[in-house]
Formats: C-alpha cells, structure tokens, sequence
C-alpha cells in the first residue's frame, strides 16, 4: 500500500484529487494543510478504502518534519500559488525518497524543475512539475496531432472559465503576479515581450457563444520551443466568462503596464471577494480550444482545431487529472499488469510526455465534458 501525502489537500483541488483517489485499495491517503482541524474533517468525510490520515503542515517551516512523521511515498503538492514558490518542498521530497508531483502553472517554476534532475535521480525519485492543463494537457495534443504535418508553424490556443466556478486566493494571486508585466512569446520566429491579460480579442465557442481572451503566461510559451523547435509562433491566451469582469482586469492590466500600479497580487483578496457577487449572471461552463496550424503531409497548408467544453461547474477538475493518473501509475509501479508505469522514470521533469491524449481525454470521460476535433 503506498501512502500519499496531498499538500492543501481540504483545498478545491486537493478536494478532488482525494476524492477520486479514495477507492483505491492500494493508496492511502494523508490530508494536509495549515489547519489541522479543517484536514481532520475533511479525512472524515472521504469514504476511503483505507481510513485517511490528517496532519498539519505549514511548507514554509515545517516541510521536512511533516514528511518524516508520515513517511509518504508519494507527495502531490497543489498549494500555490507556484509563481513566487522555490523549490523547498520538491527538495525535501527527494531527501525523504518521495515521488513528488505539481500542480504548478507557473512558467519559470515549471520549466526549472530539472535543476533537480541530478539529485532525485540520486535518490531513485520521480519529481514532476506542471501535472495541469498546461503543460500537460495541451502537450499531449500537440503530441497527437503533430503527425499530421509535416512542418508545425503554429500554436494558438487557451481557456475561457466559467463564473460560475470553484476559484480560490491562490488562482487569482497567479493570475495577478503577471497581469499588466511583460513576458516573452515566440511570434513569427522571434522573441517578443507581450503583457498579461493585454492584446484584448474575442473568440466564438460553440455552445459558448462569445468569450474575451488576453494573454496569459504559463510554462508552455517557454518548453514548447524546445520540444517543437519548427514552430515559429505560440500564443496562449485566458479569459473571464462575464465581459465585466474581464475588461475591468485589463483595464487593470493597462495601469500596470503604464507604471501607475506596481502590483495588483495584494489587491487579490478583495478582487476576488467582488467578483462573487457577479456570479448569478453567469454559467458554470467552460471553454478550450488549441489552434494548430502549419504544412501538411501533402504539402498543402493545415489547420486542426481542438475544443473541450466543461459544464455545470466541471471545469476546474480538469487540472486535477494530471495527478491523479500520475499518483495510480507511481502506486502501482511494481505491478507488472500496469505497463504505463514503466514510462516514468527517477528524475526531475516538466509534465510533459507522461500521460497521452487519449489517457486524459479517457480520465474526463465521467464528467459533462465534451470535444472534437475538426
């Protein structure tokens, strides 16, 4: 039976994560976070296989004391925001022999994690950044449809949220840290600075209808690159359901890229108290779309359009699969009936490459989640 410890596990995300790991007859579940009264409850009410354990831990203090009184196999850590993180807790999983894997989004978080290469491979330990939508999800589409060119050129692609949806102080602290603060994209073959949440457009989502997009940085826009080195622009944009809400961000956005506003993170708490009160204008239900675009095998131009529509609240789960099949394909490493185990391999890595398209797709296949290529 392997041990798995959540960090921010009574959290929206942790939430699910132990959810759907709790029938798992060879996992046990260990539920942290700050308070160990809200962890308590929350391991109370999961109708584990395995009775779940729950144990308070602050990452900041007490990271390396709270791996050795519980001894995990496997840490899943999804208590961001990742962007002003170090890598403290990756660190001590190596030095406790713990499998360690994110939820991060943060670019510069994610794409360093192989300086830790050396070191968990030293210790026999697989340690996995960016196990979410990005980069993991849109890899593995990249990864299936890449065959039908010859040359990919293109990547344009990105996320519309419900109102209507489960969102904590974390998320909207990430969102915020690059609001308005330039990044830099590949844009017709060269490196351009863009600013979050500007260049300001409208996509069409079927069944959506209308949805306004920004720039959004995440760690695709630096690892896609290198993985696809044909590809000459990447752009990734996000975007809030209700119009409202998402002229006022960039608004925002603008202030702070003119040096009126230095930071908008502190505002986070109050921004996101505000936007709940919108929420009866709007839906629970989702978008993504990832544009590709390049050379045919016929030499011909081609295009592949993805769309995934989340409804009734579905999807902020997304994010969640990564782990999750992540966490079962570690827990059950020594049974030879579950070859896909042998793809992960001890050292430190972006998600990228670990779970196909049809895997993920597969894991969403009990929710209101629909798709199709075209």
């Amino acid at each position: 039976m392997k041990r798995i410890l959540v960090i921010g596990g009574y959290g929206n995300f942790g939430q699910f994560i132990c959810q759907q790991l709790a029938s798992h007859a060879q996992i046990q579940l260990i539920i942290a976070g700050r308070s160990a009264e809200k962890a308590q409850r929350f391991a109370r009410q999961l109708n584990a296989a395995n009775p779940a354990q729950a144990v308070a831990l602050d990452i900041n203090t007490q990271i390396h004391e709270g791996l050795q009184q519980v001894k995990p196999h496997i840490v899943i850590h999804t208590s961001g925001p990742f962007q002003n993180q170090g890598y403290g807790v990756a660190q001590a999983c190596i030095d406790h022999q713990a499998h360690y894997i994110d939820l991060a989004d943060g670019r510069e978080f994610v794409a360093g994690i192989d300086q830790l290469d050396a070191a968990a491979k030293a210790k026999g330990v697989c340690i996995i950044s960016g196990a979410s939508s990005v980069p993991c999800l849109t890899s593995a589409l990249v990864d299936a449809y890449q065959s039908e060119f010859s040359e990919l050129q293109s990547l344009d692609y990105g996320i519309t949220t419900a109102q209507k949806t489960t969102r904590g102080l974390a998320t909207t602290a990430a969102i915020l840290s690059y609001t308005g603060k330039p990044f830099s994209t590949l844009i017709d073959g060269q490196w351009q600075d863009i600013y979050g949440w500007q260049s300001l457009h409208a996509r069409t989502y079927s069944s959506l209808g209308k949805r306004w997009l920004g720039n959004c940085n995440v760690p695709d826009l630096a690892l896609f690159p290198q993985r696809y080195p044909q590809l000459k622009t990447i752009r990734f944009y996000a975007g809030l359901e209700l119009p409202l809400i998402h002229f006022t961000l960039w608004a925002l956005s603008g202030l702070v890229r003119d040096g009126l506003v230095k930071h908008l993170e502190k505002a986070a708490p109050l921004l996101l108290k505000t936007a709940f009160l919108f929420d009866w204008f709007g839906s629970a239900n989702s978008g993504f779309h990832m544009e590709l675009k390049g050379i045919g095998l016929n030499g011909q131009p081609h295009t592949r359009l993805f769309e995934l529509i989340a409804r009734d609240g579905d999807g902020p789960y997304i994010p969640c699969m990564p782990s999750i099949l992540l966490a079962l394909k570690l827990a059950n490493e020594h049974e030879p009936k579950n070859p896909s185990a042998s793809a992960l391999h001890p050292g430190a890595q972006p998600c990228l490459g670990l779970i196909s398209k049809e895997e993920y797709l597969a894991a969403l296949a009990h929710m209101n989640i629909t798709w199709n290529a075209r």
